[in-house]
């Protein structure tokens, strides 16, 4: 089931030309990032560009006036756009990325930006080169539910945050399209694939204690390729003292996920369940307390990232017209795989893993 295809009402102030956006990738997630862009006022989705031929009629049929592409190097060209989206195989992207900068055009990139640092750092330098945006789908900064414990946390209801856990209890990863995610040269890893959305939250949270320091990490797997991790733990230490705990399993049941804080003054415990990851049926709540009094916040939308990608594109739009800044941009991305990376390294060697971000031209 997907959402109303009524417009968004959040954009008021969107006034001249749309912004034409394309769009790569239209599997099951791919679709998602379709309606989300038909859903944006101030949006409109000028193409998309599908290798698969089942996918691509699937376009066709749902967005008849949108021309289909079966290669994203000839749309680029012939499309008048203003961004692209890239909701592709990890390995791939990289490689597109750096096309759409510079064909000069603004890129909303699903995570991870990169299955490597290289590739993260040709992102960054291609987007300085052209002057065009560079934005990061971790759409959980975008959450009614999630965005309101940053809220709590930097209007100091809690003190100063000391201790992050992100914990996220599921079923396994869908195959994706051809069975890229479960293919280690093209998913890179699955630490790469979704608790990197969680070290994320944890460096978005804990930003007033500086950058990661290092990360530990232990893992296993259920998988014939042991390097596909099933159950992931691992510890990020901040320069400031403060830490987190990042916790993932794939051997479970339905989608269960888990952010708790402790600080100096309080604590805030958020939970999210649904029969799946991209229910429009959620069971969400979120507490808090200053050390004395238990409170319950009402969270005024639905949270779920179904709901926290449409909210991204408005976001993407505003600051492609002027207004407002990127929900997570290039660096954060870059952060975001170093982590990753230095976890998958952490678990081959048994030992923590310094951090180090490699400089950008």
């Amino acid at each position: 089931m997907l959402a109303s295809k009524e417009p968004l009402d959040r954009e008021q102030s969107m006034t001249g030309e749309p912004v034409r956006i394309g769009l790569i990738g239209f599997g099951a997630w791919g679709r998602f990032h379709a309606q989300a862009i038909t859903q944006t006022r101030g949006a409109c989705l000028g193409a998309i560009c599908s290798r698969s031929r089942e996918n691509a009629e699937a376009a066709r049929t749902a967005y008849p006036g949108v021309p289909v592409y079966d290669s994203y190097a000839k749309m680029l060209r012939e499309q008048p756009l203003d961004a692209v989206a890239v909701v592709l195989p990890s390995y791939l992207h990289a490689e597109v990325g750096v096309a759409a900068l510079e064909q000069g055009l603004n890129v909303l990139m699903e995570k991870p930006l990169a299955t490597s640092m290289a590739d993260c750092r040709r992102l960054l330098e291609a987007a300085g080169r052209s002057g065009k945006l560079l934005a990061v789908g971790h759409e959980l900064r975008c959450s009614s539910l999630w965005g309101t414990v940053k809220t709590l946390i930097e209007e100091q209801k809690i003190g100063r945050p000391q201790y992050v856990l992100v914990e996220l209890s599921r079923r396994p990863y869908r195959l994706g399209t051809d069975g890229w995610r479960y293919d280690r040269n093209r998913v890179g890893s699955w630490i790469l694939e979704e608790p990197i959305h969680f070290f994320d939250l944890a460096r978005w949270y804990l930003a007033s204690e500086g950058e990661p320091q290092s990360v530990y990490a232990v893992a296993n797997s259920r998988q014939d390729d042991p390097q596909l991790h099933d159950n992931v733990g691992a510890v990020v230490r901040f320069s400031g003292g403060a830490f987190a705990v990042i916790a993932h399993t794939l051997a479970a049941f339905e989608h269960h996920q888990t952010v708790k804080v402790a600080g100096t003054g309080g604590a805030i415990w958020a939970s999210w369940s649904g029969q799946m990851d991209r229910t429009f049926e959620p069971h969400f709540q979120l507490r808090w307390s200053d050390g004395n009094q238990i409170h319950t916040l009402p969270i005024d939308r639905p949270a779920g990232e179904v709901f926290e990608l449409n909210e991204q594109y408005v976001r993407f739009v505003q600051v492609i017209r002027g207004q407002g800044k990127l929900v997570a941009d290039g660096l954060d991305g870059l952060w975001a795989v170093a982590m990753c990376l230095a976890a998958e390294r952490s678990v081959g060697t048994g030992t923590p893993v310094a951090l180090e971000l490699p400089a950008i031209e």
